[in-house]
């Protein structure tokens, strides 16, 4: 059985540290370097619930997306929740590791396995990462289809593949539009408009898209139309888990190191119901509202096709 050293050294260099940006907080959080790791759990969030799910799993190590502290702590007392998530990681010998801005622009990376889940042929990186020779790391992937959708039909093919959540799928822009190249991004999205409006996209695939910032490109993109689709962050970033999974299985079959590896199957998107909109008093045609796409919760994802 290996070490934990030896698997998160196996981890840094599929993701390396020195590559995520300044601002996050990566690498190991909690964890023994010499204590023995058998068995693996992903998540894309280090919660209660994925940590529950990793001492149930009986794991070793919980590998997740998002920083448990990425604005640093005075404290990781229990009466915290992240102090209680501190507390059982140590209580039941689980180690930590996070993989985030240095997952997203890893070759593969959390924007290429959003592509896979969505059928899409990965073309480049939307924003190429410089030190990068073969140009394959970097944020966000610009895509193909191998056919032609209209942004309907896109929007539901995303609906169907990406894990459910009460949000769905939201679009802006005309529904009858034709689509043949797509720009995802796993995660918060709308910082990389200029860069999708520059790639000559005709739909970009994201998350977490505020106000001011869509209402803003939608109105920019008028003469070119450029359909958003606003996914849930959780459900953009939890293919991820799937691909780096897979990742370490095969680390492990060629160290002979015979790892059992898991991907959670706890939704932990923090919104958890959806009212469709019923008011009887509607807009007029001129200010109608962009048509929208959604879908139910689940309990768990859905492992897309």
């Amino acid at each position: 059985m290996p070490r934990l050293c030896e698997v998160i050294a196996a981890l840094e260099n599929l993701w390396p540290a020195e590559r995520a940006e300044s601002w996050d907080a990566v690498g190991t959080v909690v964890g023994d370097p010499d204590q023995e790791v058998t068995r693996v759990l992903f998540a894309v969030d280090p919660v209660q619930e994925t940590v529950d799910e990793a001492v149930k799993l009986g794991a070793d190590l919980l590998v997740t997306h998002h920083p448990l502290y990425l604005r640093g702590t005075t404290t990781v007392a229990a009466s915290t929740f992240k102090g209680r998530v501190v507390h059982t990681l140590i209580k039941h010998d689980i180690a930590l590791h996070v993989a985030h801005t240095n997952a997203d622009t890893a070759d593969p990376g959390v924007s290429d396995a959003l592509a896979g889940a969505l059928d899409l042929r990965v073309v480049r990186p939307l924003v190429p990462d410089t030190t990068d020779p073969e140009g394959r790391r970097g944020l966000g992937r610009v895509c193909a289809l191998d056919h032609p959708l209209t942004v309907r039909e896109f929007a539901a093919r995303a609906a169907e593949r990406l894990p459910a959540t009460a949000q769905g799928i939201r679009v802006a822009g005309d529904p009858e539009a034709l689509v043949r190249t797509v720009v995802v991004s796993g995660g918060s999205g709308d910082s990389l408009f200029d860069a999708v409006r520059a790639a000559g996209a005709d739909a970009f695939l994201t998350a977490d898209l505020r106000h001011h910032p869509a209402s803003e490109f939608v109105a920019a993109s008028a003469h070119s139309p450029l359909a958003l689709l606003d996914a849930a962050h959780w459900a953009t970033e939890w293919p991820w888990c799937e691909l780096a999974a897979a990742q370490l299985d095969e680390i492990s079959d060629r160290h002979g190191w015979d790892l059992r590896v898991h991907v959670s199957a706890t939704v932990t998107d923090p919104w958890t119901a959806h009212a469709a909109s019923t008011a009887t008093a509607r807009p007029s045609p001129a200010t109608t509202l962009p048509t929208s796409a959604s879908r139910t919760p689940s309990n768990a994802p859905g492992a897309p096709n």
